[in-house]
């Protein structure tokens, strides 16, 4: 069965609005001096649980590769962003978490877009019920 019209309308504003979100993160991210994928990664360092994640739980959550994602940890160990914690538990495991630093600049990002994101999950409960 074809989709009708209006369900067309809403896939179309649906994936209208998740790129204005997309592109506005980003360039907010970038004012506040983070690449998009690194905004990304302390994004997803900051919702994980306690605020500190693995190599491993970031790859599965951002769907990508862990040598991406190890390349990306580095780089913003690099520059300050993120730090490693050897598990206690076991030593093959390191814990990732963010710098005084990171927290301050994603914190003003996740601010800055907090209308738009709003936005967003309205229109998607909308389309969702």
């Amino acid at each position: 069965m074809e989709p009708s019209h209006d369900e067309f309308r809403e896939a179309a504003a649906l994936r209208g609005a998740l790129r204005k979100f997309l592109r506005q993160s980003e360039q907010i991210a970038r004012e506040e001096g983070l690449t998009p994928s690194r905004y990304l990664l302390l994004l997803m360092i900051k919702a994980s649980e306690g605020g500190r994640s693995t190599v491993t739980e970031l790859a599965d959550r951002m769907q990508l590769t862990q040598s991406t994602v190890t390349e990306l940890v580095t780089r913003a160990e690099a520059a300050g962003l993120v730090e490693r914690e050897q598990s206690p538990d076991d030593a093959r495991v390191f814990w990732l978490r963010l710098t005084g630093e990171a927290e301050e600049r994603l914190a003003r990002a996740v601010a800055r877009n907090g209308h738009e994101r709003h936005r967003l999950i309205q229109m998607i409960s909308g389309v969702a019920a």
